[in-house]
């Protein structure tokens, strides 16, 4: 195996997992939630009051994080080798896996 180096991002890479682990880590301490895409956007579903508000924050900033790098460099296209409905079948399955 060998490592792309001209794609290889190190620091961004870790500057990243930081990020998220400090927003995951203030969201239990300060909420007492764990950060599960499946619980979150699951219990938006069906959110008791007072619930809605910080599900919808967490997600927005799941979508809105990605901004920056659309208007930034841009990144290599991604191939998918599977077909529409085994990626379907598999998300699926990832989403009752979670349950």
């Amino acid at each position: 195996m060998s490592i792309d180096w001209i794609h290889f991002t190190p620091w961004r890479s870790l500057l990243g997992g930081l990020m998220i682990g400090a927003a995951a880590a203030m969201l239990i301490l300060y909420n007492g939630r764990i950060a599960g895409i499946s619980g979150v956007l699951g219990g938006l579903l069906n959110a008791a009051r007072g619930e809605r508000g910080w599900r919808l924050a967490f997600l927005a900033g799941l979508v809105a994080a990605q901004l920056p790098l659309l208007l930034g460099d841009a990144l290599p296209a991604a191939t998918i080798a599977a077909t529409p409905p085994v990626l379907i079948v598999a998300g699926l399955l990832v989403g009752l896996g979670t349950r």
